[in-house]
């Protein structure tokens, strides 16, 4: 054992909650810290039950009497105008002593800082930051802790623990999504839920039918083809404490009380032994145990590197717990099974989908039989018939070699909820003792809890010289343990004696009780801290209006440079419009291209302002070569994600010369501004409200592009509260859904298991997704290999247009995906009419067959189809 392994610092264990069950599971099974969120929304899980606000004080002062901290997520975007509640919420949190906001959106977390600058925030893992260089940009926000991205390994992690000191937060248990946590457009795009607001619908656990140029794959019983197994790391805790990580996270606030129990537990064992230098293992049945509470098939997820096949088995996506064993024969209404697992009468069962429709059944069990008798208790091996009550399975529809999962067992449940309901203690606030005893004396009791609580009692009387049985150390600690039913232990006892003082065993215990009393009746020590008393959000909003003023009469160029009199004050670059069209009006239109023929359509389109997003970046040298060529101006786009050893790339799209960068990610918005370079902030930065969008502006982007989550009104809302030459406004595009670490070209289409030994089928096939209506996503890989899933269908926001050219916008975005040249011809044809003022809306959208929306929520004006103008 080395001595860095047996010297390990102890982690923090932050556990979900849900629910008020839940902090108390947490609490009483051994978590550091609990997060949870308010039901007034801004949390990304808003079908928890989560806490009224009103709740909160409450809740922190439970928390922080039993030494445990308290992180509040309000960790999704907010539109402009919902900042004033969200200011009312940090005041809240500020004043109930919250130890630390968990925060997703850029402008909630200047609004927050500006509001209490003692207040601790945290990134949420859905702030995407998977690098130092991305990490000391927000460092720039106030953030003073980071919730990794789950898709991160360890080596990467311990990368960058090297280039921060900021503490780093990591999973390391629960549900993995398959897309990066704050760049899931799947459930708005689908179903017009947005999961940067909570609403995650799981589109990722539907089952998908892989098609390759043009043919259906069969892939047997792969059919959940996005939908990862659950992360179970604590085998991986040593290594993770070793590469510098400070809080381990449990995923978890749609759970119930008994699995946070469970969970926790577990947990909190597994780091203890990790810091005392042991090797981290559980037995069968604890593992089978964690299973049984929730788990879609454990995995360590990404954090020993990219297995795609491992990651995605693809044959299941709920909870099945675990394997039971397999059908031996169907007799009447029983089961006979040969066991892999324990099984009780009550137990809950469910059988995997039958041959035809794929449906499980399942239910409880109410007989066990073994050598035909009937056992109360559980039965561990061999074979036995099951009975089930009247009516709960279909027999005919089981057969011999079928599979079963058990998935609930009442027992485990009782026992778990028998830890944090009743009046039973199981974690205990440490209590520090120092007692002082002399001849002649009062013996003097001062103690100090961690949770803040002190006490000082002391005898009525002095002490007198022992005849025989003298005070000592082990005599005082035996009577000041003996704290009952109370929350405290005591872990530390200073004592001072002087001589040989003796003390009745009565008046030793009458002190213990004052001193009980006086611990108990001390209030739980909070954080104190003073929220400003103006509205900062007034200020910082006085301050955008008083930047619309000083920039009125002026027109942007393509990278949002002030033009006025004729004289420049920055780097710009042309309109970018059509001569006989947009460009009277300083509109401006630009292409995004996924290649170099379609760069080439554009350009004999006529449009001299286009955006390139290639697989091969390689070819981002030709595009700019072919571009400037024709009198085009071009701006080349960044992948979302940049991972520490990815660095190199912006310097490689450098190179290529062009007039500007479509960035990303803050890594990319610092590496291009810092040089100088023009930038256009992409959507993937989340610019949702005006604070937001100033803070990209004055991190160098010369425009923001419209977060995807905003729907036609919350956008007009952004445009009255920004200037509008801040904004740039993407009117048709092909949503992109999912955004993956997984490759699933790599999973199925390929014997590797990662990007250095699957051969790249990528290069070679067009793969779309096929979901259950039958339609046909697009999958695509960047050079990353990060995997897109695009929607199928095409997505207009043409009837917004003339509200925004009314409200002053003039940059407006066509993306395309895998459009033909004719297609594109009469594509750009169409906006620009539209732009000209010489068709409708609707004629665009229902022209092009796309849906008429903007962004990925619904509105109430977009709910009927059409806009009124």
């Amino acid at each position: 054992m080395s001595d860095s392994a047996s010297t390990r610092p102890r982690p923090e264990l932050l556990a979900p909650a849900g629910s008020r069950e839940s902090v108390r599971a947490a609490i009483e099974n051994g978590a550091d810290a609990v997060y949870f969120g308010l039901d007034c929304g801004f949390n990304a899980r808003v079908r928890a039950a989560n806490f009224h606000p009103d709740e909160l004080p409450e809740v922190m002062a439970e928390l922080h009497r039993r030494s445990v901290r308290g992180y509040v997520t309000l960790n999704t975007l907010a539109f402009s105008n919902e900042l004033e509640e969200v200011e009312q919420l940090v005041r809240l949190a500020t004043q109930a002593g919250v130890d630390a906001l968990l925060v997703q959106d850029i402008g909630v977390a200047r609004l927050a800082k500006a509001i209490c600058p003692e207040l601790p925030l945290h990134a949420s893992t859905q702030m995407t930051l998977t690098s130092a260089e991305c990490i000391e940009v927000a460092r720039e926000l106030g953030i003073e802790r980071v919730v990794l991205a789950r898709e991160l390994s360890i080596r990467e992690i311990a990368d960058i623990r090297r280039q921060t000191d900021i503490p780093l937060e990591v999973f390391v248990h629960g549900a993995l999504c398959v897309a990066y946590s704050g760049q899931c457009l799947t459930s708005e795009s689908l179903g017009g839920r947005s999961a940067n607001r909570g609403q995650c619908a799981q589109a990722c656990r539907l089952p998908y039918e892989l098609v390759c140029d043009g043919e259906d794959v069969d892939l047997g019983e792969m059919k959940y083809l996005l939908s990862p197994q659950d992360l179970a790391a604590y085998a991986l805790i040593p290594d993770l404490i070793d590469a510098g990580v400070c809080s381990l996270k449990i995923e978890g606030r749609l759970k119930q009380p008994e699995y946070v129990a469970n969970i926790t537990k577990r947990y909190r064992d597994a780091i203890e032994t990790a810091v005392n230098g042991g090797l981290v293992q559980l037995d069968a049945i604890a593992v089978q145990e964690m299973e049984l509470s929730f788990s879609r098939g454990f995995s360590p997820g990404w954090l020993g590197g990219c297995d795609h096949k491992m990651l995605v088995p693809g044959l299941s996506s709920a909870k099945r717990g675990i394997l039971l064993g397999q059908v031996t024969a169907v007799r009447g209404s029983r089961v006979e099974v040969e066991l892999a697992a324990p099984i009780s009468a009550g137990d809950g069962v469910v059988f995997e989908g039958d041959r035809v429709s794929n449906a499980e059944q399942g239910g409880r069990v109410f007989h066990v039989r073994q050598n035909g008798r009937a056992n109360d208790s559980a039965i561990a091996s061999g074979r036995v018939e099951l009975e089930f009550g009247n009516g709960v399975l279909d027999f005919n529809a089981l057969w011999p070699g079928q599979q079963l999962w058990k998935t609930d067992d009442p027992q485990l449940t009782k026992r778990l909820r028998q830890t944090f309901t009743g009046d039973r203690i199981l974690r205990r606030v440490p209590l520090r003792l120092t007692v002082t005893a002399a001849v002649d004396q009062p013996l003097l009791i001062e103690g100090r809890a961690a949770n803040g609580a002190t006490c000082r009692v002391d005898s009525a009387s002095p002490l007198e010289a022992a005849r025989r049985h003298p005070l000592t150390e082990d005599v005082l600690r035996e009577q000041l343990s003996r704290l009952g039913q109370t929350i405290f232990e005591l872990t530390d006892l200073d004592t001072l004696i002087s001589g040989e003082p003796m003390i009745p065993l009565s008046v030793l215990g009458s002190l213990r009780r004052e001193m009980i009393k006086q611990l108990e009746a001390t209030p739980a020590q909070r954080p104190m801290r003073e929220a400003a008393e103006q509205s900062p959000l007034a200020e910082m909003r006085a301050a955008i209006a008083d930047r619309v003023t000083r920039r009125s009469g002026a027109t942007a160029g393509l990278f949002g440079s002030a033009i006025s009199s004729g004289t420049s004050t920055a780097r710009h670059v042309g309109s970018g419009t059509h001569p006989d069209a947009e460009s009277a009006s300083g509109t401006s239109l630009s292409v995004l291209c996924r290649n170099l023929p379609q760069l080439e359509a554009v350009l004999d389109a006529g449009i001299s302002s286009v955006m390139a997003d290639f697989a091969d970046t390689r070819q981002y040298r030709e595009a700019v070569t072919t571009s400037h060529e024709r009198g085009a101006e071009i701006l080349i786009a960044t992948p979302r994600i940049q991972k520490p050893d990815e660095a190199p790339l912006f310097k490689a799209l450098e190179k290529h010369g062009a007039d500007g960068i479509l960035v990303r990610n803050l890594a990319g918005l610092r590496y291009y501004s810092s040089r100088d370079i023009p930038v256009v902030a992409d959507f993937s930065l989340n610019a949702a409200n005006e604070l937001t969008v100033e803070w990209l502006i004055d991190q160098g982007a010369s425009r923001a592009t419209a977060s995807y989550d905003l729907n036609r009104e919350q956008l007009l809302d952004l445009v009255a509260a920004t200037p509008p030459d801040w904004l740039e406004v993407v009117i048709h595009q092909h949503m992109p859904m999912f955004h993956m670490e997984h490759c699933v070209f790599c999973a199925v289409l390929s014997p590797g298991t990662n990007k250095t030994n699957c051969g790249r089928p990528c290069d070679d096939h067009v793969v779309q997704l096929r979901d259950r209506v039958g339609m046909e996503h697009p999958l695509t890989a960047d050079v990353g290999c990060r995997n897109t899933l695009f929607n199928a269908t095409p997505q207009s926001a043409a009837e917004a247009v003339p509200a925004l050219l009314r409200s002053g916008i003039r940059h407006f975005r066509i993306e395309l995906l895998s459009d033909s040249p004719s297609e594109i011809a009469a594509t750009i044809d169409l906006y620009r009419r539209l732009l000209a003022g010489e068709v409708t809306g609707q004629h665009v959208w229902k022209t092009l067959n796309a849906t008429n929306r903007v962004g990925v929520t619904r509105g109430t004006l977009e709910a009927s189809g059409t806009f009124p103008v």
